[in-house]
């Protein structure tokens, strides 16, 4: 169930201790200004189907929470008491006067980021940039043009907090946990409890894992090790199960992975290979996969592939996918929802090499765009290249870099850190949201010093 609040509050409306008053020029009172709660709140509330049971928190407060999490990537406790501490934090969250209790228990969270998915934060973001841009639109234009503004797309990947995968670490944690569904499934009424030798396969672990230097050959002969073992405790349970014991759910879906993991693993181990299709590097998290990005920092990396786009400073996320896709396929569809935004085609498309290919160049030559970077096959003599303009391409290409640097470094997207599949999306989907949040601050400081710069002061003596 959920209640639609009185409307956005005024800062001079925020009730204050002793008198004290908030500051309109603190940086979450203006942020605070730039999101349309009200249109927010609408999407947020058909939600909620039911009209009865316990009533939902605000919108306000649960993607206040979530944009101030995602800016000081702090804990879900954190967040908690950061905001019951900070008036300012209490204001930009939609509370009408300061209170020093918990806004809601840590737990809830979790709720909320289940609820704000991904396509809802994008609706919500297009929201934010809608109001921003709004005092830009003109009215007057009679048609617009076939073709306008510049499209920078890119692609990258958004690494997953998860331990490094190793085989042999996975193996060993597989094991584990078949010894924990063994001790869940027997009964003492079922006599002695079959042998799974897990003292011997701790050591035999430990004495390869613990080696600073480790050969080919000694990982080889751990790993089969470990695979023997494994075999004999999925038998055991296999055998408890067909006697009509149940495991509880966390166990069932582990045991479905841990069987996938083992056949993906003696595979590799069988024929001498370290490639496998939608191969499993976590068992907490099964639906991530290796993206090999063959970046100098780190070849492979492992978490969510993504594609953005910039216009007019502003940026969308247009395409996620835990599985490695060749980003050039979507091309097409992210310059035609561009069109669907703004009525035309974009002037200029600003891509990288990957994306120059034979589909996605007869698609911009038949809608009149200019799609940058250098043509396919060898140079031909007859065609003279403007190096000046492809130099000035490489130049603008360059701000989706440093969105790219700046969700990283600044908004959480160089490590996900949550643990389901869908709120991983909604973890990557807030850090857009973020991030068009301090482009718009940052645009209104450079229109009030520009604007400061055409004022005339009058120096008294």
């Amino acid at each position: 169930m959920y209640k639609y609040q009185d409307g956005q509050i005024q800062i001079t409306d925020f009730g204050m201790p002793m008198g004290v008053t908030l500051s309109g020029e603190n940086r979450w009172v203006k942020k605070a200004q730039t999101i349309p709660w009200e249109e927010i709140e609408k999407k947020y509330a058909a939600l909620f189907k039911s009209e009865t049971g316990n009533v939902a928190k605000p919108l306000r407060l649960a993607l206040g929470a979530l944009i101030i999490q995602t800016e000081r990537r702090i804990s879900d406790e954190e967040i908690v008491m950061q905001i019951q501490e900070t008036p300012c934090l209490q204001y930009f969250c939609g509370l009408t006067e300061y209170k020093d209790e918990p806004p809601f228990e840590a737990s809830s969270m979790v709720h909320f980021r289940k609820r704000l998915t991904k396509e809802i934060l994008g609706e919500i973001n297009e929201l934010i940039i809608e109001k921003a841009t709004e005092s830009s639109k003109n009215d007057d234009k009679p048609d617009p043009p076939s073709n306008d503004g510049d499209l920078i797309v890119d692609s990258t990947c958004a690494p997953q907090n998860i331990r490094f995968p190793q085989d042999l670490s996975l193996l060993n944690e597989a094991r584990e946990n078949l010894e924990g569904m063994i001790d869940e499934l027997h009964d003492c009424t079922d006599g002695e409890k079959p042998r799974t030798y897990r003292r011997n396969a701790r050591k035999d672990f430990l004495k390869t894992a613990k080696k600073h230097h480790k050969t080919a050959k000694q990982i080889r002969k751990a790993i089969g090790k470990q695979l023997r073992y494994i075999k004999r405790d999925v038998e055991i349970v296999e055998k408890y199960l067909k006697n009509g014991r149940e495991l509880r759910d966390w166990y069932k879906n582990r045991f479905e992975t841990i069987k996938i993991l083992y056949s993906q693993q003696l595979f590799m181990y069988e024929n001498r290979t370290h490639q496998i299709n939608d191969r499993i590097v976590s068992l907490g998290q099964p639906w991530i996969r290796p993206i090999v990005r063959g970046k100098a920092k780190s070849k492979c990396e492992f978490g969510i592939k993504l594609d953005i786009s910039v216009s007019d400073g502003f940026t969308r996320l247009e395409y996620t996918s835990f599985d490695a896709y060749n980003e050039s396929e979507n091309l097409i569809e992210i310059i035609e929802r561009y069109k669907k935004r703004t009525g035309f085609y974009p002037k200029r498309v600003l891509v990288d090499q990957i994306f120059r290919n034979r589909d996605n160049i007869a698609y911009c030559a038949k809608n009149n765009i200019r799609i940058s970077g250098k043509p396919l096959g060898r140079p031909r003599k007859d065609v003279v290249i403007d190096k000046k303009q492809a130099r000035m391409d490489e130049i603008d290409r360059i701000e989706v870099e440093r969105k790219f640097s700046h969700a990283k470094g600044s908004f959480g997207l160089g490590l996900i850190r949550a643990k389901l599949k869908q709120t991983s999306e909604t973890a990557i989907a807030l850090s857009i949201v973020a991030l068009n949040i301090a482009h718009i601050g940052r645009v209104l400081c450079a229109i009030f010093w520009k604007w400061l710069g055409t004022r005339k002061f009058v120096v008294v003596q």
